[in-house]
């Protein structure tokens, strides 16, 4: 574990606006997980499935709910969601180096881009013509950032960040390594069987605190911008495509993809490995599990999903079977049906006979 802060329990409670069941004076070095915390760690408990591993926590303290409280004999900070308090909790013990304003020597910034003095430019970073730097951002070693490029205040790009010209970036965003912003979208026009670029003139906007993954691409709009709303957190290995737009505080696991032109709602969440096809609506509020492939829009809130959950191989296997059988099957029950309906109520009282 890596020594980042001493704080004591107390002000840790306050902190927190948190109800202190143990001495305030207990000494708060960092914060591990229920099974292996230890002395002067602080610990927390949110999924119901861990309570088992509460009575035997070495942790000093740990972060309950009232009711997971009630019987504890440890010290607690009582609050009522464990996991949001644990989030503030984790930036007082963040060992992230904190970078020092100003432009490192081998940076190379062109002489009419804008670099607030408390910002931080990294060893061999770019700042080419027209881009403006706000302040307390940190541009990490070897980033790119292009012509026009803006960049709002207290914002974070970790090192090998590519910014492509014209993307305009808002307040407090941080972006992970390898992360590429306005790439040119994949437009092309076929002509007998010759495919023709078509230049792609938009840029890309991104709202205010926003996070974004490693190695996660935002194409630049073909003609508008792509655009990211406020508060959206993107994974890693995510790919957007040029001209999606993205409402505020939606959410996406890893290996995401969505194709060009697609609005997605307000308050979603996309689950790993989902697929999204080009030029549909996806309204606020939806939730799409795992691997899920959406061909068509979705106009109404809820949790929706496509393909079929793991089971045992040899089942898997009778089920795919099966399913290739599904559409003969079909086939002879639609015959078997005009067979039924083609017969009179005479023929049937005969038969009876």
């Amino acid at each position: 574990m890596i020594m980042t802060a001493t704080l004591k329990l107390g002000q840790l409670a306050e902190f927190l606006g948190a109800t202190l069941r143990g001495s305030e004076d207990t000494d708060i070095t960092g914060l591990a997980t229920l099974q292996e915390a230890g002395p002067g760690q602080l610990s927390f408990l949110a999924n119901p499935q861990y309570r088992k591993f509460l009575p035997d926590c070495k942790a000093a303290a740990v972060l309950l709910k009232a009711a997971d409280a009630e019987g504890y004999e440890g010290a607690a900070l009582v609050v009522p969601d464990p996991y949001l308090a644990y989030a503030r909790v984790s930036h007082l013990f963040d060992p992230k180096p904190k970078a020092a304003a100003g432009i490192h020597a081998s940076a190379v910034v062109a002489p009419d881009a804008v670099v607030h003095p408390s910002a931080s430019i990294g060893a061999f970073a770019v700042i080419e013509s027209g881009a403006q730097i706000g302040a307390d951002t940190a541009i990490g070693a070897h980033c790119f950032i292009g012509a026009r490029c803006v960049i709002g205040e207290g914002g974070w790009l970790a090192p090998r960040v590519t910014l492509y010209h014209d993307v305009r970036i808002g307040k407090r965003v941080v972006i992970q390594s390898g992360a590429v912003l306005g790439g040119e979208g994949f437009g092309f026009a076929n002509q007998k069987g010759v495919w023709n670029k078509i230049a792609q003139i938009g840029g890309v906007s991104i709202g205010d605190d926003v996070e974004i993954g490693v190695n996660t691409a935002v194409d630049r709009g073909a003609l508008a911008d792509t655009v990211i709303g406020n508060g959206v957190k993107l994974d890693n290995q995510i790919q957007i495509a040029h001209n999606v737009q993205i409402g505020d505080n939606t959410a996406m696991a890893a290996c995401v993809g969505i194709s060009g032109s697609t609005r997605i709602g307000k308050n979603c969440m996309l689950a790993g490995g989902v697929g999204l096809v080009g030029h549909i609506d996806i309204c606020d509020g939806v939730f799409i599990t795992g691997m899920t492939m959406v061909t068509h829009s979705i106009t109404e809130p809820g949790a929706y999903s496509s393909g079929t959950a793991m089971q045992p191989a040899g089942e898997w296997r009778k089920s795919a079977a099966r399913l290739r059988q599904i559409d003969d099957m079909f086939r002879r029950l639609k015959q078997v049906e005009k067979r039924v309906q083609s017969v009179t109520p005479d023929d049937k009282a005969s038969s009876d006979g």
